[in-house]
């Protein structure tokens, strides 16, 4: 299987040279679960944009800085792009910004949330649980760094992950057994040390009254190598269900 990487943001410079760049974080996160994936990446982010959606078997959309209401001009053609990617009937996975351009492309809302950022290691409570998902544990924890949220689904779209903070943390598009798309607002390409570094590069914008908090969480369980085989057996029931059309 061949996963397009839609690249919407860089790592910070100050950190880059330590912990690469999201592509092969995403790489690396997902081979240790298939070492036989295949993957290709397009820096969407500097408006280039893959010539043919049906070059890879599945999409996956990554974090970014900016906003999905953002006046960046690349925002609307990937909106464009994945809707189109839909209906070409191959699969979606949105992470972070991902996951708020994914609603927002098909008929949700995203943005800034007056709860401030959600940084540090996220507990989440899984509310909805399609087959693909049929061993997660009914809660899970994953490091999360964002201001902004989606806020409101489309119609066709489900909520099967919440938090206090994240009332809509994971989403499923369609039909949640095989969705057309999934989305996510945790980070599972982060590991703990670049989750860390990041916490403390943006300390000041967290803010000093939910730093120590926030630095506190880290140490526990995280369910990154889970989120990967949830995703892996979505894509292979989506694929499933399409050779059996």
């Amino acid at each position: 299987m061949k996963i397009g990487i839609l690249t919407t943001g860089h790592v910070n410079e100050m950190l880059v040279d330590e912990f690469g760049e999201y592509p092969p974080m995403f790489e690396d996160l997902f081979r240790r679960t298939d070492p036989t994936l295949e993957f290709e990446s397009w820096a969407v982010v500097e408006g280039v944009f893959p010539e043919n959606i049906t070059s890879c078997d599945a999409w996956l959309v990554t974090g970014s800085k900016f906003g999905v209401y953002d006046p960046e001009p690349w925002i609307e053609p990937l909106k464009s792009m994945l809707r189109d990617i839909r209906a070409a009937g191959l699969p979606i996975i949105g992470i972070c910004f991902g996951h708020q351009i994914v609603a927002e492309a098909f008929g949700g809302r995203a943005g800034k949330s007056d709860k401030g950022w959600g940084a540090g290691a996220h507990n989440y409570e899984i509310v909805s649980r399609p087959g693909w998902m049929a061993n997660a544990s009914p809660r899970f924890a994953m490091h999360a760094m964002h201001q902004d949220q989606v806020t409101d689904l489309p119609e066709d779209a489900v909520i099967l992950a919440r938090s206090e903070f994240c009332p809509i943390a994971m989403a499923a598009y369609g039909d949640p057994e095989v969705p057309d798309a999934i989305s996510l607002q945790p980070h599972p390409e982060f590991m703990r040390d670049y989750a860390e570094a990041l916490v403390n590069l943006r300390a000041d914008l967290i803010g000093g009254e939910r730093i120590d908090a926030v630095r506190g969480s880290f140490g526990g369980p995280i369910a990154n190598d889970e989120f990967v085989r949830w995703a892996l057996d979505y894509l292979a029931a989506f694929h499933s269900q399409r050779a059996a059309a």
